[in-house]
C-alpha cells in the first residue's frame, strides 16, 4: 500500500484525504450445499493435505452457515512435491490463518472452482473527512485516497455516497457536472487503490 502523502496531485489541488475499505470479516463462500438448503458457506481455518508418493493433493475446508456440514475446495490437486513452495506447504500444513484469509479472498479460486464471494458485511469505510460543503458553489479543490484493507469489490457510487454522505442523486449529478473526477466509470466495482479528485464546476472557474 502507498503512502498517500507522496501521491502526485495536480498543483492546485492541495488539500487532501485519506478513505480506508476497513475489514470487518472475510466474504462467504457461495455454492450450494449438499446436506440442507443453504448455500452459504465459512471456511473453518483448516487445510486437508493429503500425499500419494511425491503427488499432493491440497483442500481447504469449509462450513455450511446452516446445517454445519464440512466441504471442501481443491487448492492444488495431484501436484508434485517439489513444485510446491516448501514454506506454502508448510504454511498449509499449520493451518496458517494467513493462506486462509488470501484464499478465501481469491477470486481467481473462486471462479475455477465455481462458486462466488459474497462481500457483504466484510467492511466499512473510514474517512478523514470533516466537514466538507462538495456542493458550494466553489468548492475547496480536494484529492481523495481510497486505500483498500480487503479487497472487496465495491461500486465507487457507493464509496462516494458513503463517504461524502450524499445522496445517489447528488453524487450522479456532481459527477456529470465535473465537480467529482473519477479514473472509472461511477458504476464499476473497485477493489484496489485509486484516487479521486473534487473540484469547482466549469461554472464556477474564472473567466
Amino acid at each position: 500500500m502507498s503512502d498517500f502523502r507522496n501521491t502526485r496531485v495536480p498543483a492546485e489541488i492541495d488539500r487532501k484525504s485519506l478513505w480506508v475499505v476497513r475489514e470487518l470479516g472475510l466474504p462467504a463462500i457461495v455454492k450450494a450445499c449438499v446436506s440442507c438448503r443453504s448455500a452459504r458457506h465459512h471456511p473453518t481455518g483448516k487445510f486437508r493435505v493429503n500425499a500419494s508418493g511425491k503427488l499432493l493433493d491440497v483442500w481447504m475446508l469449509i462450513c455450511c452457515e446452516l446445517c454445519g456440514r464440512t466441504s471442501k475446495i481443491s487448492v492444488h490437486e495431484r501436484v508434485h512435491v517439489q513444485a510446491l513452495d516448501h514454506e506454502r506447504l508448510l504454511m498449509f500444513e499449520n493451518n496458517d490463518p494467513a493462506i486462509v484469509r488470501q484464499l478465501t479472498m481469491d477470486a481467481t479460486l473462486a471462479a475455477k472452482s465455481a462458486y462466488r464471494l459474497d462481500w457483504s458485511g466484510t467492511w466499512k469505510l473510514d474517512t478523514d473527512l470533516p466537514f466538507y460543503e462538495l456542493q458550494h458553489e466553489n468548492p475547496v479543490p480536494l484529492a481523495v485516497f481510497v486505500r483498500f484493507e480487503l479487497p472487496a469489490p465495491i461500486r465507487v457510487e457507493k464509496l462516494l455516497m458513503t463517504g461524502f454522505d450524499l445522496s445517489r442523486s447528488a453524487v450522479r449529478d456532481l459527477v456529470a457536472f465535473g465537480r467529482l473526477r473519477l479514473p472509472m466509470a461511477i458504476d464499476a466495482k473497485a477493489r484496489e487503490d485509486f484516487t479521486l479528485f473534487a473540484v469547482p464546476g466549469p461554472e464556477a472557474e474564472p473567466a
